[in-house]
């Protein structure tokens, strides 16, 4: 017979962890090293991405 796992449930902090600073616009970008270069704008471009949401974020340079 298979081992039984106990479940937990998340509290409130590790459920919403990083995302109300998110919401409210307050992202922390860290830059995206290996894309550099926009082929269709021909442009180099930095890459943003916030390392509590995910979301990213393009600047033509």
């Amino acid at each position: 017979m298979a081992d039984i796992l106990p479940f937990k449930r998340k509290s409130p902090f590790e459920k919403h962890k990083g995302k109300t600073l998110c919401r409210s616009g307050f992202h922390k970008w860290a830059v995206v090293k290996e894309k550099q270069f926009d082929v269709k704008q021909g442009k180099l471009v930095t890459v943003y991405k916030c390392e509590r949401c995910g979301e990213q974020k393009v600047e033509a340079k």
